[in-house]
């Protein structure tokens, strides 16, 4: 395994980025810190990499250190990170190691995804609140009926680019398709 094989799908992770007027979601695909500590731990062993926090300038920037066999010394790779809604110096510290993570090529390839885009099922109930979307205030919101958790998502990739993808939601029903699927071996 090398840092930059493609991440499969069960390490990413999707959430809703916006929801028009109109019931279309737009997905976002990321993945969280932990798949990279994995990756690194899996390509050099716990032992073989670190990383450290520091501000430069009142922004926290993360470097990550992997040390080279092949040349005898550390080569390291440092970006910034920004902020989450949730708790602001964590999301900034995840995030500036997430970058650069990519930086070392530990999932580039989901800049590579296309734009995800899905309609949305309303509520059939009096409560529009229970289906996938709904408008309160003329604003799109997130139902309790989408369980984008509970979909399931598949990939395929072709030199290190995603070539296919698709995602069925929590009743088996596909809602997204993009690209197209390999033929199958058998």
């Amino acid at each position: 395994m090398k840092l930059n094989d493609p991440l499969h799908i069960s390490k990413i992770d999707f959430r809703v980025q916006s929801i028009n007027k109109g019931g279309y979601a737009t997905i976002l695909a990321y993945k969280d810190a932990r798949v990279d500590m994995e990756r690194l731990d899996e390509v050099y062993g716990p032992e073989g990499w670190q990383r450290k926090h520091e501000f430069k300038e009142g922004r926290l920037y993360c470097s990550v250190g992997i040390y080279s066999e092949k040349i005898g010394q550390w080569v390291w790779k440092e970006d910034i990170g920004t902020e989450s809604n949730a708790d602001s110096e964590k999301g900034q510290a995840s995030d500036s190691f997430k970058r650069a993570c990519v930086n070392f090529g530990i999932g580039r390839e989901i800049y590579g995804y296309p734009i995800i885009s899905i309609k949305l099922e309303a509520s059939t109930s009096s409560k529009p609140e229970y289906g996938e979307w709904y408008l309160q205030n003329n604003k799109a919101k997130n139902g309790y009926g989408l369980k984008l958790k509970e979909w399931k998502w598949y990939s395929e990739f072709e030199d290190g680019k995603i070539s296919f993808l698709a995602a069925q939601d929590n009743n088996g029903k596909t809602r997204f398709t993009w690209g197209k699927r390999k033929e199958s071996k058998s």
